[in-house]
């Protein structure tokens, strides 16, 4: 009788919400990579690498980790009924998760610090005690090289997903990610999830990647109530500078809004304050705070549509 073979899964968290976000805003798929989804398919895969029926691979442990912002800061920035709802996901597909806090960095913006060593020790540590046939790593650095090599000492299998894609951030800025040669050449078995996902498009094993979602149905997530003046709000507080226009554009993961003083304003996904970017459409009236980057561009800040699509038809 043959045996379970036992695969554990690690996430580098802020790596795979990259992968997510790009899939969801800047890919033509327009949506979000299911965890389910990816155990999944993990699971067809490994069997395959193995060479076994894939009942018998088994995800006995799956592990997120992830720099993460406080209460506060992420309930000011209209991001933490988000985040617990992604955590009930995780919850849900037994996914242990393991945060440390955000350190801020001289330009004001936040940085995660010991997150891939913490990754590396809890890894290492637990292929020791509960003997994994195989783990699966979600990253892309190099950094993860020593514990490749010390997994390996081990006889553990390390499968690697990787995703080489490229998007522009919050500041208009290109960001390229590419995963580490030197990493690729060091585990058992790679896969080449950018390639693997456009050529494999329309299998039943893809498929089952992505969040299924009807486009006619809103993908807005529902917004708890908010404490007055918060960011949460639908509309903007009244001690905010706040201008009014219309969006002028709609393009991957950013467009314009109208404002002829300015040029026309760029906008972010993540900037949208109360709708989902795949919700919007040009020529939405919208209110909107502007910022001034270091090099001196000037961008929207924060943005709220004044009127929401199900509203219009009531």
């Amino acid at each position: 009788m043959q045996q379970v073979f036992r695969i554990a899964v690690f996430y580098d968290g802020q790596y795979f919400f990259n992968v997510s976000n790009y899939y969801m805003y800047t890919h033509p798929r327009k949506a979000r990579i299911s965890i389910s989804g990816l155990h999944s398919f993990i699971k067809a895969k490994m069997a395959d690498f193995v060479g076994i029926d894939r009942h018998l691979c088994q995800i006995v442990d799956a592990h997120y980790f992830r720099g993460r912002l406080s209460a506060r800061d992420a309930d000011e920035m209209g991001k933490l009924y988000n985040e617990r709802v992604f955590d009930d996901i995780l919850m849900s597909e037994n996914v242990v998760t393991h945060y440390l806090p955000l350190h801020p960095t001289i330009d004001g913006g936040r940085q995660e610090k010991g997150v891939d060593v913490w990754l590396a020790l809890e890894a290492y540590e637990l292929a020791i005690y509960k003997k994994y046939d195989a783990l699966v790593l979600i990253a892309c650095d190099g950094d993860y090289i020593p514990l490749v090599r010390k997994l390996s000492t081990l006889g553990t299998r390390v499968m690697l997903l990787g995703w080489d894609f490229s998007y522009k951030d919050a500041e208009n800025k290109e960001r390229v990610t590419r995963t580490s040669q030197s990493l690729v050449e060091e585990v058992t078995h790679y896969l080449p999830m950018h390639e693997i996902i456009d050529r494999e498009f329309e299998s039943a094993l893809i498929q089952e990647l992505f969040v299924k979602s009807s486009p006619k149905v809103s993908q807005q997530v529902p917004q708890p109530a908010a404490a007055p003046g918060s960011v949460a709000e639908s509309f903007p507080p009244e001690d905010e500078d706040v201008r009014q226009s219309t969006i002028l554009s709609v393009l991957d993961d950013y467009g314009f809004i109208y404002d002829r003083e300015n040029n026309n304003i760029y906008y972010h996904h993540t900037n949208l304050m109360n709708i989902d970017f795949n919700d919007l459409e040009p020529g939405m009236p919208v209110k909107y705070t502007i910022q001034t980057l270091d090099d001196g561009r000037i961008q929207a800040g924060k943005v709220w549509v004044v009127k929401m699509p199900q509203e219009e038809n009531t």
